[in-house]
């Protein structure tokens, strides 16, 4: 987990990602998200590296930290477009993004490799600018 924060924290430092840890409000860090990838010509962001304690899983703190995010980066820095990328195996995780109000928009066959050495395919889904309302409205009905 040190070196995980680390990392975080020294592509903050080079101006690359937005890390945050999620804090209950007893100070128990259940989770942890970040904005990656800003293209800022283009108005974009990604967001991702998103993992919580199990215990946690089918809460109301994924949608709060997303709705967060979200109106973050379309109603301050005007993206148009806020991508979420996840492992073509993690079923739990494209369900969770779906539910967000995120569109599928295909599949990165090969994107990336895994820790032991497999290839991964990376499910990719976005919400853009003009969808933004109607998954703003949906994810303040589930808070």
């Amino acid at each position: 987990m040190a070196e995980w924060i680390s990392t975080a924290l020294k592509a903050q430092d080079r101006g690359e990602e937005y890390p945050f840890a999620v804090v209950q409000a007893d100070g128990r860090v259940i989770g942890s998200t970040r904005y990656m990838d800003v293209q800022e010509a283009h108005r974009g962001v990604e967001i991702g590296w998103t993992w919580y304690a199990p215990d946690t899983w089918g809460t109301v703190i994924n949608p709060e930290c997303k709705h967060l995010m979200f109106q973050h980066a379309f109603e301050t820095w005007g993206a148009v477009r806020v991508v979420l990328k996840t492992d073509s195996l993690n079923l739990h995780s494209q369900a969770a993004i779906k539910k967000l109000g995120a569109k599928y928009e295909g599949t990165l066959r090969n994107h990336r490799i895994r820790l032991d050495g497999s290839l991964r395919d990376s499910v990719v889904f976005s919400v853009i600018a003009s969808e933004w309302p109607a998954v703003k409205a949906a994810l303040a009905a589930r808070l």
